[in-house]
């Protein structure tokens, strides 16, 4: 079963993408779509079995792949409790999204290509999280890596998409490069690859030291270290962060599926599955819940002044990764996967309600051109606001004999931050609190802006453009091309209705989205609204007494109770900064909305510096981008041109010109000029012979 789970949509892709336009749009649709809900339909009765206590981890070996020296790698799928969660969280986002992409892709000439790229993305992603072995997981990470690639450069005709296809593709090389060679040192080390192998013998390794860098260093530190600069890169921590905002180039079921179930959440798993290893180094822990909060409060902080509404929720899911890798790395990995469950519902829910939105607003990205959305789009608003009230993590603490009970991210966030607590890091506690308030401001902010007060559509160049576009050719249904790239999209990819431009009053009309895109939003609002309550046990309460656990992850009894008893002034910290950052947004978006550019226009440098992004981009390309262009121009200009071409293909060039033109000069015509040049030759080659 698990065997027909995972290469269901290798196959699809294979059929979308190679058929392509042979086959025609509705059949790579239908094989690909039905693919992905038939994974899902397996994976979760696999999940279930876990959550019942009745399974136990499982190899299902597939081919003999490598045999080099001492190492023996064979292809084997892995199922485990760990798994299991990623299993329905890849095959359930994987499958909406496809249906979601039915209705938003539906007039995109490049449709099989795209849901080829889909299939193969979620392809790539279960080979990584059944691997069992870490070559195996290396081939799952760099697929997910060369789909990404493909997925965010989809509109391959529009420079910027481009663009942001190059940057993730550069930027995740960089945490390759460290992935990889953890990789190889933990074979040198272990002389295996087999995780299970791998784990088992890891506690015997601590305290042991390893030539790294002309100086000897922990060698359990080391590995890890360089494991985890293979989780930046791919989960977007900080320092190998750039590209996740980019990525938001590519077609907004694409953003859905890397943010919510994939790609990013890629390095949480590796983290978690090699957590073992990770134990034996508490130097390696902590850098890694330093990184882990230090990017999840400078996200937070980005998200405050974005306007974009794809990259708000963008930077937030950077910010949620840093919760799960805090979490992580105060031991905490229960309630790191806990959280990586529940986000993937109500992220892909906030991305493809966004989507909705930007289908309903003729591609306008910009919240500053929304208002009043709530009565036009309903289903999307709803919908939204399940997932805002998911993220913002809005429940009743358990406390004063009170029932615990709350949206998804309400179990699973304050799990983390309580945790933080009771593992004795007050200043990642700290850190855990001030982002849940900013997270609650920026996402209300988000519906605020986007739903509430008054319609500013009129003040839109793109409805404009599409507007005047309309009036002048008179024909509904017009294929506007100019429309299309003033909205940032290449003439080739535009998502269905944004030909739908009712004239009738002088103005756009917002529309609420077709059913196949609604049916993916009022699915996953069940999951962000009762994933927590539901799964908490499987994740937090009773993980003591489930076995199956163990080798999946490392475990921590004595954190889980700790968390039992901490005080109910923590317990209610996260409540009371959500209730601060909702009646922030609401003040400075619904009541006085003067106070944010009077705010904005106080604080002009922290504003600038926050809309710069920390400045991160113009740093780096400072110190790598500009650099690399210098030497690429000075290569090519002195280097190819000057000196390779000129002594090369050139001077080669030259020689043979002056040669050929010596030698013409010898042909004149006359039998007295061979003549003498034959007695000169057979003069030489007498002189030679007589030499010799």
């Amino acid at each position: 079963m698990i065997q027909l789970l995972v290469f269901l949509p290798l196959l699809a892709a294979i059929v979308a993408g190679f058929g392509n336009r042979a086959i025609g749009n509705v059949p790579a649709k239908v094989v690909t779509t039905a693919a992905l809900f038939a994974s899902c339909a397996l994976a979760w009765p696999i999940f279930f079995g876990y959550l019942n206590g009745t399974s136990g981890p499982t190899v299902e070996p597939v081919l003999d792949w490598i045999r080099s020296g001492d190492m023996d790698v064979a292809w084997a799928l892995r199922v485990d409790a760990l798994t299991a969660v990623m299993l329905v969280v890849i095959t359930s986002v994987s499958a909406l999204v496809h249906l979601y992409s039915w209705g938003y892709m539906a007039e995109d000439p490049d449709q099989p290509r795209f849901f080829a790229y889909l299939s193969l993305f979620t392809f790539a992603m279960l080979m990584l999280v059944t691997a069992n072995n870490l070559v195996q997981m290396f081939f799952g990470w760099e697929g997910v890596g060369l789909a990404s690639y493909l997925l965010i450069g989809f509109w391959f005709r529009k420079p910027s998409a481009n663009a942001a296809a190059i940057k993730a593709f550069v930027v995740n090389r960089v945490g390759d490069l460290g992935f990889m060679l953890g990789i190889f040192g933990t074979f040198l080390v272990f002389k295996t690859v087999s995780i299970p192998d791998i784990l088992a013998a890891a506690p015997h390794m601590a305290g042991s030291t390893i030539g790294f860098l002309w100086f000897r260093a922990d060698t359990m530190t080391v590995l890890c270290l360089l494991l985890f600069v293979g989780a930046m890169g791919k989960s977007a921590q900080l320092g190998l962060h750039t590209w996740l905002p980019d990525a938001m180039e590519g077609p907004t079921p694409v953003s859905a599926l890397i943010h919510a179930a994939t790609m990013v959440t890629a390095g949480v798993f590796m983290v978690c599955r090699l957590s073992p290893m990770f134990e034996t180094s508490p130097a390696a822990l902590t850098f890694v819940t330093t990184i882990g909060a230090a990017t999840c409060l400078f996200a937070a902080t980005v998200a405050l002044v974005q306007t974009d509404i794809k990259r708000v929720i963008a930077y937030s899911t950077c910010s949620q990764l840093g919760y799960m890798f805090f979490a992580a790395g105060i031991g905490a990995y229960g309630s790191a996967m806990f959280h990586l469950f529940t986000h993937a519902f109500f992220k892909a829910l906030l991305f493809l309600g966004a989507g909705s939105v930007i289908h309903a607003m003729h591609h306008e990205q910009d919240m500053r051109f929304y208002g009043g959305l709530r009565k036009k789009i309903p289903v999307t608003f709803w919908g939204m606001m399940a997932g805002t009230l998911a993220i913002t993590g809005v429940g009743i603490p358990g406390v004063w004999g009170l029932p615990q009970i709350g949206f998804a991210g309400f179990h699973s966030k304050d799990a983390i931050i309580e945790g933080a607590w009771a593992s004795g890091n007050v200043g990642v506690w700290i850190v855990g609190v001030l982002v849940a308030l900013l997270t609650s401001f920026y996402s209300w902010r988000l519906m605020f802006l986007t739903f509430w007060g008054q319609p500013r559509w009129a003040q839109s160049e793109n409805i404009q453009h599409a507007l005047h576009a309309h009036d002048h050719d008179g024909a509904h249904g017009h294929h506007d091309e100019a429309a299309d790239e003033h909205a940032g999209h290449a003439p080739d990819a535009h998502a269905p209705g944004q030909h739908d431009l009712p004239v009738g009053t002088g103005g756009y009309h917002p529309h609420e989205s077709p059913l196949n895109m609604l049916i993916p939003l009022m699915i996953l609002s069940v999951g962000a609204v009762a994933a927590g309550f539901v799964f908490k046990g499987f994740f937090i309460e009773p993980m003591a007494g489930r076995t199956y656990w163990h080798g999946a992850v490392a475990f921590r009894g004595e954190l889980m109770e700790a968390m039992e008893s901490v005080p109910v002034p923590i317990k209610l910290g996260t409540a009371i900064a959500m209730l601060l950052g909702l009646f922030t947004a609401w003040y400075g978006y619904i009541r006085n909305r003067d106070f944010p550019a009077h705010v904005a226009g106080q604080f002009a440098v922290l504003y600038d510096f926050l809309l710069h992004k920390w400045y991160f981009d113009e740093l780096y390309a400072l110190l790598f981008v500009r650099p690399a262009f210098a030497i690429g121009r000075l290569l090519w200009h002195r280097g190819d041109e000057q000196t390779i071409n000129r002594f090369g293909p050139d001077g080669s060039a030259w020689v043979v010109q002056m040669g050929s033109r010596a030698a013409g000069r010898l042909q004149t015509g006359y039998v007295y000029t061979y003549a003498f040049v034959m007695l000169i030759g057979l003069t030489a080659a007498v002189t030679w012979a007589i030499g010799l």
